[in-house]
């Protein structure tokens, strides 16, 4: 199993971003997306099933499993159910048993490590707030979906390193040859931090370090 690719941070363009029903900012991976970080590590070969579903008042659940090289994880996944504005009619509960069921795909996907980057820049945040967002598991909300807290867009330097840097980071260390370990390793030494935890201005001072020693 290849865990390098498998968390491997997504580039910035793949990280989407909606408004929550809490007015907060939500960054979230498409199920397309986790679909081809599988295919990509495990040669297509992974299986994923539903193994139940319930249909409530206002949502529907699913619990799911995904297997791949011998190795099977399960999660639940859950969408609402969209009604018509006109009469509060059901409009499709098999699309919102599919939507479900991607979020499923998606959190167990997140077991074996895809996307887990946005997990821990939650986690940071959370640390940094001194409480944790969503259900306080330092995990975000229970939809496969990441709070933000608006910091790549304030423009501090102390704010939570921005998808692009993170990105850069990883990016130019494989140009040098690292793996994702020694990326990790090295932002420890100079920082004390993992990568997903730095801040603009430690994740600047990371990439031009690599920039320097990758032009060496």
């Amino acid at each position: 199993m290849n865990r390098e690719i498998l968390e491997k941070p997504f580039a910035p363009e793949q990280i989407k971003r909606r408004q929550g029903t809490n007015g907060d900012v939500l960054d979230y991976i498409e199920g397309c997306a986790v679909i081809q970080r599988l295919n990509e590590c495990f040669d297509a070969e992974w299986i994923f099933e539903i193994q139940d579903h319930r249909v409530y008042d206002d949502e529907v659940v699913v619990l799911g499993k995904l297997t791949a090289q011998g190795v099977t994880k399960s999660q639940f996944g859950k969408s609402r159910i969209t009604r018509a504005k006109k009469d509060n009619s059901i409009i499709s509960l098999g699309d919102d048993l599919k939507a479900a069921a991607t979020d499923c795909l998606k959190k167990c996907a997140t077991l074996f490590g895809v996307g887990l980057h946005l997990y821990f820049d939650v986690a940071a945040t959370s640390n940094s707030n001194g409480h944790a967002n969503g259900n306080g598991n330092g995990t975000g909300n229970n939809t496969g979906e990441h709070r933000s807290n608006g910091t790549e867009s304030s423009g501090s330097e102390s704010g939570r390193l921005t998808a692009k840097q993170l990105s850069a980071i990883f990016s130019l260390a494989k140009a040098r040859g690292w793996s994702n370990k020694q990326v990790r390793e090295f932002s420890q030494e100079m920082f004390g931090k993992l990568p997903d935890f730095l801040n603009k201005r430690e994740a600047s001072a990371v990439i031009q370090h690599l920039q320097g020693s990758h032009s060496d």
